[in-house]
């Protein structure tokens, strides 16, 4: 990055993005992988008091479906924090935001809307202390899919208590009022967010969202369309944003 690339950044930014450039990022999509994921989902969930009593692994029916993506976040090789995208069209309906809001989803899904339901959000809490920029490399995850797919809304299915953040960072609406749901002792909202206008307004407020298409191909694409499947995808937002300017 040049000089005045840099000078393009603010400090909260720029600090992400040198975290940023430290991480790999992984598709989970083998057992082994998948039963760290489900560990490090507990440990999370039990954080936060939204773990099942029923046993310490977490993984269920939506993490196998074709249209789920599960990524992994490592730091130092170690699995850091995780999320599963679905990619929701008319044709492929299975995701968080469909099952637990059908009367909502399902007429738009018909209209031929199409959409990024991110779900599964875990980090592990005690890095998240060290490194609070954790949860918008995560997320990064989400928006990328937004891009690779073209999607019309990037959804977010979540607790009140984190309104504010989604708002704040990706402009989010909400699409029906909150839930009560007795699986997770609390009201659930569904916040959409217009993937056109995030796609005009995200990537200058946060450049650490930033992507190369290549980057996005390795996360998103089936494995029979990439010539050589990626060990480890590594970030380019610095390359993307270098670009831009």
């Amino acid at each position: 990055m040049t000089v005045a690339d840099s000078k393009k950044l603010t400090g909260f930014s720029d600090s992400v993005i040198r975290f940023l450039e430290s991480i790999e990022y992984r598709r989970i999509d083998n057992a082994d992988d998948l039963e760290d994921v489900a560990r490090l989902r507990y440990k999370a969930f039990t954080a936060v008091g939204l773990a099942p009593q029923s046993g310490p692994l977490l993984i269920d029916e939506l993490d196998f479906k074709p249209n789920a993506h599960v990524l992994g976040i490592f730091y130092d090789e170690q699995l850091v924090s995780t999320i599963r995208v679905h990619h929701v069209t008319a044709a492929e309906r299975d995701s968080v935001a469909v099952s637990h809001f059908p009367d909502v989803m399902n007429p738009l899904l018909d209209a031929g809307k199409t959409f990024i339901d991110p779900v599964r959000f875990a980090a592990d809490p005690e890095l998240m202390r060290d490194y609070p920029a954790l949860p918008y490399l995560t997320l990064r995850v989400a928006t990328m899919a937004t891009v690779y797919f073209d999607v019309d809304y990037c959804l977010s299915v979540i607790k009140p208590n984190h309104r504010a953040f989604y708002k704040r960072i990706f402009q989010s609406v909400e699409m029906t009022e909150p839930r009560f749901f007795e699986r997770y002792n609390s009201n659930i909202e569904l916040h959409g967010a217009d993937a056109h206008q995030l796609k005009r307004t995200l990537f200058k407020r946060f450049p650490f969202f930033s992507s190369q298409p290549s980057e996005r191909k390795m996360m998103f694409a089936p494995r029979s369309e990439l010539m050589m499947p990626p060990l480890t995808i590594r970030p380019t937002a610095r390359y993307a944003l270098q670009r831009a300017g």
